[in-house]
């Protein structure tokens, strides 16, 4: 004879447990944001998604290796409730942290870069150096 499960028993913590345990729902990697890298004739433009982030939540430097390295760390305060005084019963987005290092182009004014965090979109300017005219072609005399 097969067990037998007592649905009766034990439906309200199934489903109490069921609605909130995401087994059922993808989870996405909150310390690992999408990522956008734009070119066009005068710069490089990265977009890293930061929805509810800040400025002083990321560092930005380039490293010896001439990459672009993006530094990202959000905590939260440890609290019981929320501000309307609701209490928390399952809490996962407190801390995240995320690097991506980004080689940078030979071709990238290092000293113009610039970046802003606006709408939840953290947006790296990489400007191009000025590339010098080069003379036109011109003939070569054979002596």
């Amino acid at each position: 004879m097969l067990p037998v499960k007592n649905i009766a028993q034990s439906w309200f913590p199934s489903a109490f447990n069921d609605f909130f345990d995401t087994d059922w729902l993808a989870k996405v990697n909150p310390t690992a944001p999408s990522i956008n890298v734009l070119e066009d004739e005068k710069s490089y433009k990265v977009e890293v998604a930061a929805p509810g982030l800040t400025k002083d939540d990321f560092k930005l430097h380039i490293d010896e290796d001439n990459n672009l390295v993006i530094n990202m760390e959000k905590q939260t305060k440890d609290e019981e409730k929320d501000k309307e005084g609701k209490k928390y019963i399952r809490r996962e987005f407190s801390y995240a942290k995320f690097e991506q290092s980004l080689a940078l182009p030979d071709n990238v004014d290092r000293e113009k870069i610039g970046a802003e965090v606006k709408d939840g979109v953290l947006t790296i300017d990489l400007p191009k150096k000025a590339v010098e005219a080069k003379p036109a072609g011109h003939a070569i005399e054979i002596h």
